[in-house]
């Protein structure tokens, strides 16, 4: 008995019974057709490979330019890309079609842990039409706001982009966000209404509100189901149809792209690369545009969507590339890769990421600092949005103060620490960047600007010294259907917005664009928020020293004397708590007699008490600073 499983190349592997050991794959060429099940998959043969062949035979060279098509899905969260990007892979028989095949793009345990995909991934398809073969290489990209850096970097590398609405849902703030990276970027844009099979889907309501807010005909749009598969086919089609094929030059010498990278424990650095000019094989020396250094080619391939090794890549196609980079930071993002001793002109690179929310990270104990550095090192490797500034905590020792997109973006960073590579760390409260201008000359030449930047609320200058503080604003779209326009309007107002723009994008839905002080939206502004707020807004300094002087009291261990806990501004006093003392009841021996002398005794004992607040000390112990600190994520 053979099983035939789904290959690259839209092929099938033929595994004999195990006592033979054989292996053989079957590669598409031009003539008769395997038909199997009842999925009807199909792939024609021609050569027969050994598996243990394959990694030499794959010739990249068969796929022309005008026979290329890079594209990417972007959409609002949980509209289905991974599950589009699925129906994709097993329809050009990338992939097995099973019931398992769920987020198969979607590699890290975080992602399939929350159902969201954090980091775009890429797969190269292999599909025949109209008698050619075509190569389409495809990035599934996150769909939240934390991660649309993640989304720009990846457009990059592409010519045009699936962009897939939910019938139900329809269009949403991160699918107008999408929308217009991918127009800034001049791409083409194939709208996919997808969930076309839900009970409340009504594809025809989304038709319009994309030709009224995208200003794209409505008869461009595709209807699917990517759960069920239903019309998958012609997404294919529109593809190849649509969406032009890359603008290269294979005589140029070499230009790559370095668009995205991940770390190998054992291979170092491994480039996810985008080729615009020449070819690239293996044991070709090639030398980096940022640092100029020098390598040797190790291995180059395609994803599909595990790495398949080739002889060659060339401009047009998308790829990996390893070239023995064991440092991580010789591998930037945005970097441009060419032959030695072929310098070329290095290509435009990303805009670096603007971190809006910054946290403290600590390791548990000072004895793992370095292997938390070594760590935090390889992450940032494969999250270049994240930015690192060395920080240090009388309570909890050396750490490092990190800036991320988002609060989201903040607790995958956390997670993937603790899964990948089994860091315990404490993390703190998040707080947002601010500005302050000041007005003493002394700070001014301290810190040799007028205007400095603030992370760290202990660096906070005092106000005599400033003459403005300023804080970063965002500005925001809320998509909404029009009976909660009311309360919403009246929400955004008690979080400082102004308001921007109002659009009904059909006959009950509205689109608000309001600027916000970004301190607003981080704190709670949506009920799935967990973290609390370290902004410095004073119409909430109140409640929000209240409730950390409340935290503190509740964690430090008691004394035999009072202990005051206040929170203040500058020198003024805006929330207080009291730890009480423990008390020995001196009047246990006093039974009856005079009250003058249980009224001594009890003097007596206040005395002792105020003396020993005097010149008593308080030990906190490290793990109330951690209580205190670290994010409230049961809050």
């Amino acid at each position: 008995m053979l099983t035939f499983v789904g290959r690259g190349w839209g092929c099938a592997r033929a595994l004999a019974p195990r006592a033979t050991g054989a292996s053989i794959l079957v590669v598409p060429g031009s003539r008769p057709a395997l038909t199997f099940g009842a999925a009807r998959e199909s792939w024609a043969t021609d050569r027969l490979y050994s598996a243990a062949d394959l990694k030499e035979k794959l010739d990249m060279s068969r796929f022309p330019v005008e026979n290329i098509r890079n594209f990417s899905i972007i959409a609002h969260v949980d509209h289905g890309k991974s599950t589009l990007a699925d129906r994709l892979l097993e329809l050009t028989g990338t992939i097995d079609k099973t019931k398992n095949n769920k987020q198969v793009l979607d590699k890290l345990q975080v992602e399939r842990e929350r159902g969201i995909t954090v980091k775009a991934q890429t797969a190269s398809l292999f599909h025949n039409y109209e008698g050619k073969q075509y190569l389409l290489n495809l990035i599934d990209t996150p769909g939240h706001v934390d991660f649309s850096y993640e989304v720009s970097r990846s457009l990059s590398a592409c010519q045009g982009v699936l962009l897939v609405v939910d019938a139900n849902e329809g269009i949403q703030a991160q699918t107008v966000a999408n929308f217009f990276l991918a127009f800034e970027a001049q791409l083409s844009v194939i709208p996919v209404i997808n969930k076309i099979d839900l009970k409340n889907a009504d594809p025809e309501r989304v038709e319009n509100q994309i030709e009224k807010v995208f200003d794209i005909p409505s008869d461009e749009c595709i209807k699917i189901s990517a759960k069920l598969g239903t019309n998958v086919e012609s997404v294919l089609q529109a593809v190849i149809e649509r969406i032009p094929p890359p603008k290269v030059h294979r005589k140029n010498p070499l230009r790559a792209l370095v668009f995205d990278s991940t770390f190998d424990h054992y291979r170092g650095v491994v480039a996810n690369v985008a080729l615009f000019d020449g070819v690239v094989s293996k044991g070709d020396k090639i030398v980096s545009a940022h640092t100029q250094k020098t390598y040797e080619v190790n291995e180059v391939g395609v994803l599909n969507p595990n790495e398949q090794p080739t002889h060659k890549l060339y401009a047009g196609q998308v790829g990996y590339l390893i070239a023995g980079m064991k440092d991580v930071t010789e591998a930037q993002i945005g970097d441009t890769l060419h032959l030695h001793k072929q310098p070329v002109e290095p290509l435009p690179g990303f805009k670096s990421a603007k971190p809006m929310v910054f946290a403290g990270i600590y390791p548990v104990d000072q004895s793992e600092y370095n292997n938390l550095k070594s760590a935090i090192e390889k992450l940032t490797l494969n999250d270049s949005s994240v930015t690192i500034h060395r920080d240090s905590s009388l309570a909890l020792g050396a750490g490092w103060r990190l800036g991320f997109l988002g609060l989201l973006h903040m607790e995958v960073f956390n997670q993937r620490l603790e899964q990948e590579y089994n860091a315990s760390v404490i993390l703190t409260t998040p707080t947002v960047p601010y500005k302050a201008v000041l007005s003493s000359s002394k700070l001014i030449k301290e810190y040799r600007e007028k205007e400095i930047t603030i992370i760290n609320p202990a660096q906070f200058p005092d106000k005599s010294k400033v003459t403005e503080y300023l804080e970063p604003v965002v500005l925001g779209t809320i998509i909404t259907p029009d009976e909660y326009t009311g309360k919403i309007m009246m929400l955004c107002q008690a979080r400082r917005a102004v308001q921007k723009n109002m659009m009904f994008i059909d006959q009950n839905r509205v689109m608000l664009k309001y600027l916000f002080p970004l301190n607003e939206i981080v704190v709670d502004f949506y009920d799935s928020l967990k973290s609390l707020s370290s902004g410095y807004a004073r119409d909430k300094a109140h409640s929000i020293g209240k409730a950390m002087c409340e935290r503190l009291k509740d964690c430090l261990p008691r004394q035999l004397f009072e202990i005051a806990i206040q929170a203040s501004i500058g020198s003024k006093i805006i929330a207080r708590e009291t730890v009480k003392a423990y008390r020995k009841n001196v009047l246990a021996k006093c039974y009856g007699g005079d009250i003058t002398r249980k009224m001594k005794l009890l003097k007596k004992q206040a005395e002792g008490k105020k003396k020993l607040r005097k010149i008593g000390n308080i030990e906190v112990p490290k793990d109330t600073f951690i209580k205190v600190l670290k994010t409230q994520s049961s809050k």
